[in-house]
Parts: structure tokens; sequence; C-alpha cells
């Protein structure tokens, strides 16, 4: 599982991205445009959600229209720039602007509950989660599937967004505290790391390599997809590996991912998801720097999977997202 990984053969996939007022909203929609907040979370989603993809807006349990992912920038100065105005939350007072942003292409245009059946999916992790509390949701395929046949097909004119001349600036990560300058350069942290291991499985051929040196007995990597953060009961599953469309039956690997050393705790936490998985599930994967010397008989009792990630980019610098994506590699840890 060498560094050095392509993801243009891989599927889109879908997200519903959170909207956080009504004003702001009908702004992405007007302009066919969907901005990030300038901190961590904002940072991640810009790194999750790549040119190609699918996404629709989540607003007031609604979901509105399907859009595919055109260009993507981060933007310098983004405060005094238009659509949307700066957002104070009222828990913490923080103020938040959105310089990461993606240009978007409508396909159909619908405004939908989020209690129709087809998008459980998501419904499920929000109920769990009470309340959005994120700034996107990642839907599996057969929901990206019924939204595909919703409303119509946009048949009309995104209005143009006229802004003064701007700067762009390339998004880094580090985990050295002095380098840390929100939002160019922002902690490396758990989350980064999920969606970089994320994007080099879903390449199908990552995905096999994956699947032939974990000795997984499942189909081939083309019916399987990967999909990122899901609620259950006893927590989050950092990256659900499951099938795209069980006939009969099904099975479901969660993964559980740690920046760095894991403890036997760690495989006790996900040996849980895996129960409340149940039958769909028959081993959970610990991908982690390193692991304590415990780790390696309580992996084997509770039918867990070890696999040591390396990163070829030195994060005591300020890299960027590509970098750590092209420079991870995973290995599975000898029994």
């Amino acid at each position: 599982m060498s560094p050095g990984n392509s993801s243009t053969t891989r599927r889109p996939s879908y997200f519903l991205i959170s909207v956080s007022t009504r004003e702001n909203l009908e702004l992405c929609i007007r302009y066919s445009l969907a901005g990030f907040p300038s901190g961590e979370n904002g940072a991640w989603t810009f790194c999750e959600i790549e040119t190609g993809d699918f996404v629709s807006f989540l607003y007031g349990a609604r979901v509105y229209n399907l859009y595919r992912v055109g260009k993507r920038e981060a933007i310098s100065g983004a405060e005094k720039l238009e659509p949307w105005p700066p957002l104070i939350f009222r828990e913490t007072g923080k103020r938040y602007y959105f310089p990461f942003r993606i240009h978007l292409h409508p396909d159909r245009i619908f405004s939908e509950s989020l209690v129709r059946t087809e998008f459980a999916y998501v419904g499920e992790n929000l109920l769990l989660r009470g309340g959005y509390r994120k700034t996107h949701f990642q839907a599996d395929q057969t929901t990206l599937q019924s939204v595909s046949e919703m409303g119509n097909r946009f048949d009309g004119v995104i209005a143009p967004l006229s802004l003064p001349g701007y700067n762009t600036f390339t998004l880094r990560f580090t985990r050295t505290q002095q380098l840390i300058n929100m939002p160019e350069t922002c902690r490396f942290k758990e989350p980064i790391l999920q969606s970089a291991i994320r994007r080099h499985l879903m390449n199908p051929n990552n995905l096999q390599t994956f699947l032939t040196g974990l000795a997984l007995p499942m189909e081939s990597p083309e019916g399987l997809e990967v999909l990122g953060e899901m609620a259950i009961p006893l927590g989050h599953i950092d990256i659900l590996l499951k099938q795209r469309a069980p006939l009969g039956s099904t099975f479901k690997v969660p993964i559980e991912v740690k920046t760095k050393r894991a403890h036997p705790d760690d495989i006790a936490q996900l040996r849980g998801y895996m129960d409340e998985l149940r039958d769909d599930c028959q081993s959970g994967v610990l991908i982690a720097s390193d692991f304590a010397k415990a780790c390696a008989q309580k992996a084997l009792s509770s039918g867990v999977r070890l696999i040591r990630y390396t990163l070829n980019s030195d994060l005591n610098q300020a890299v960027t997202f590509e970098e750590i994506f092209q420079g991870l590699a995973l290995e599975p840890v000898e029994k």
C-alpha cells in the first residue's frame, strides 16, 4: 500500500452541506456557490469535497437541489467579499467568514423533507448527533441515485457574482503550534487524516490492496463504497466500508483512525462499534501511526485488524492536503 496514489478512477461522492441561516441558503442557491467557515471544520470540509462530487444544501430539515462540484478555491481576505456576511456563534462569540468556496453546476431543482425514506442514511446520522453540529454529511450511493430523480432538471441561469480582484491561498496543515495561522495554516487533526485515508481507499487499486493485505473475504472493490464519519448510538465511526448495493445480505467494516499511538482502549471502542453493527460486521480495522504492545493480543481476540499508516510529508512543517494524501502509505501489522 505504497504512497503516490491517484484518485482519478474513483466514483463521485455525495454530500449534504449544512447551511446556517435562511439568508445564506438563498445566497448559495442564487449564485450556485457554497462556502465553508474559516475554522478547522471549514478546512476539513474543503478537503473532503472534490471537483466532480455531488452536493445538496441542508437547512431546516429540508434538502435543496442537486449540484455537481466545479472549481474550488480558498480566498484571502474573504471577510470583505460577498456574498455571505460574517457569522457569529452565540455560544462562543467567535466570528467566522467564508474563505473556502466551491463553485457548483446545478443539475436538479427540488426542496424535499429530510424525513423521506430516501434520506434515511443521513437522517439517522443527524438524529444520533442531536442536530447538525457539522458542516457536511456524506450520504451513500443509494441516496445519490434517489436524488438524481427528484424534482426537475435545472434549465435556468446562474446569477453572476461580481467580486473585486482577490488572491487565493493554498490550505496547509501542521503539528507545529507556532506555524498555525488560520485559515491559511491549520492544525493537523484526526479528521484530516480520516479524509486522506478515505480518499486513498476510494481508488479501486488501493482498496483491493487494502482488502488483500487484511485477508478480508469481500467482493470486488467496484461493489464497495468508502464513507466518511457516521454516527451510531455508541459514538462516531470514522470511516465505514460497506457494500454499494446489497443483495440478500450485506456487510460493513468500521475503520477507526488515530493520528498517534493506539492503545487497547481504542480496540475496545472499535469492538463496541462492531457489536452495534451486529451480523453485518465481521471485522473492524484500527489505523494508527503506532500500537502499544498489548494491542496485538487484544486485536486478535476482538476480531480487529491493525494497520500502520506513514506519511512522506513532514508535519512539523506546513504541508498541503495533497501532500498528505499523496504521501500516505498503509501497511498491515504482523500478528
